[in-house]
């Protein structure tokens, strides 16, 4: 499928392309797609000054949502990998040119797809407002409205450090994802922490349904990674942390059984992805450090461990895990399945956590009635064979590939921290008696 994203300026009619795409603002012809308008304005409202490079990465990433939006894996030759070519405005061709490879790399990891990818001049390069500002924070920390960032910003205030937060709106998250970044700096001054939300707003026309997740991380890095730019300590020559803080068996994501594939295994923090970004950061002379501080904790760890317990108990009921919110209610309110993959290790983390029990709503709650949808469900039976595997054939068989690229580092760590989680997720369904 070839698409080509540019500004309103760009002149669509001179390139063949199965569909065409406005960066950073609207469409009035129904076959053209749009992406990205809303973002320029809250840079724009918050008088941030992002590197020129950052805005190029944002356009590239506005640029594979769109993709990722537009092409329909049940038309691909086996049904699911999908081929892009994918050209791009950006204000430096020659920098992205000579490092399409890293990039196409990083796309084919992410997303399972093939990728090309073309760079075009006249990308987005604002002018700087008449009154910058420049934030006077020391890092940027992506808060998504789940346990794991929760947890990751409270840890970092509790350790002096002041992160400026970075959320993707999307409900039914945007409102609490506000209210965390107010409630865990509270108590310094009254005043929360600084925050920027945003979303892309992908128009595109015969979107994929479902649509598709696989290269949602990619968009998620270029907000912080605008963020961290715009900072004081950027502009005084400073490397920057941008915290992406997940536990690490969600991060390693290990395919449980050899049928799942695809969006069940989502790799938005993946060592490789991390390696590949800030390999891409380095080369283009973005100081900015990804760190994920987590890489080899459980969830559960991560719970037991947060440095302000008292906080975390009266926010963490509040956040989401699953990726079904929006499916299922229970007395009119969005319910957690209950059995997903990120639901049984959420109910497995509070478990092993043990403080305040979990107060969570699962539409599915009770997993031992064998059923299609609870016990006989795919994703708890494909739980219980990786369990079983894993143990009988060691966990660094059973992970495979999942940690065997020369970008994951650790992997003896790593290998004991997934066999932990494992663990924490067998006692949950133990806990259930799912059998």
């Amino acid at each position: 499928m070839k698409i080509t994203c540019a500004l309103s300026d760009f002149n669509f009619d001179a390139r063949e392309s199965d569909l065409d795409v406005i960066l950073y603002g609207p469409t009035n012809k129904g076959s053209q797609g749009s992406i990205g308008g809303s973002l320029k304005r809250e840079v724009q409202r918050k008088k941030l000054v992002p590197e020129p490079r950052a805005w190029d990465f944002l356009s590239i990433a506005l640029a594979v949502i769109s993709a990722d939006s537009a092409g329909h894996r049940q038309l691909s030759p086996d049904g699911w990998t999908r081929s892009f070519e994918l050209t791009v405005s950006v204000s430096d061709t020659e920098f992205w040119q000579n490092n399409v490879s890293i990039l196409q790399d990083l796309l084919a990891f992410l997303t399972t797809d093939r990728w090309k990818l073309k760079f075009i001049g006249g990308g987005i390069l604002p002018p700087p407002p008449k009154s910058p500002v420049f934030p006077n924070e020391d890092s940027a920390a992506l808060l998504s409205g789940g346990v794991d960032s929760l947890i990751g910003v409270i840890d970092l205030v509790a350790e002096g450090k002041k992160p400026y937060v970075v959320s993707q709106r999307v409900a039914p998250d945007t409102s609490v994802q506000s209210y965390f970044a107010k409630e865990v700096n509270r108590g310094s001054m009254g005043k929360g922490l600084n925050s920027f939300q945003a979303n892309h707003n992908v128009r595109i026309p015969n979107k994929e349904r479902p649509q598709s997740q696989r290269a949602r991380s990619i968009i998620f890095m270029a907000y912080g990674v605008l963020v961290a730019t715009s900072l004081k300590s950027y502009k005084e020559g400073n490397n920057v942390p941008l915290y992406v803080c997940e536990n690490g068996f969600i991060s390693i994501n290990p395919s449980l059984t050899t049928n799942r594939v695809g969006s069940l295994s989502t790799r938005t923090t993946h060592p490789v992805v991390i390696g590949l970004l800030q390999k891409i950061l380095n080369n283009a002379n973005i100081n900015v450090n990804i760190v994920n501080p987590y890489r080899h904790k459980t969830k559960g760890e991560m719970l037991k461990d947060c440095k302000n317990q008292k906080l975390m108990s009266s926010l963490i009921g509040m956040t989401t895990s699953c990726g079904r919110i929006l499916v299922n209610k229970v007395d009119e309110k969005y319910a957690h399945c209950g059995r997903c993959v990120p639901c049984m290790v959420r109910r497995a983390s509070f478990l092993a956590w043990g403080a305040d029990g979990d107060s969570t709503t699962y539409f599915y709650d009770d997993l031992s009635i064998q059923d299609a949808k609870h016990a006989g469900f795919d994703d708890v039976r494909s739980m219980l064979l990786a369990i079983a595997d894993a143990k009988e054939q060691g966990i660094q068989r059973w992970l495979g590939a999942s940690i065997s690229s020369s970008l994951v580092e650790d992997k003896d760590k790593l290998a004991a921290m997934v066999e932990r989680g494992l663990g924490e997720i067998e006692g949950f369904l133990n806990s259930q008696g799912v059998k």
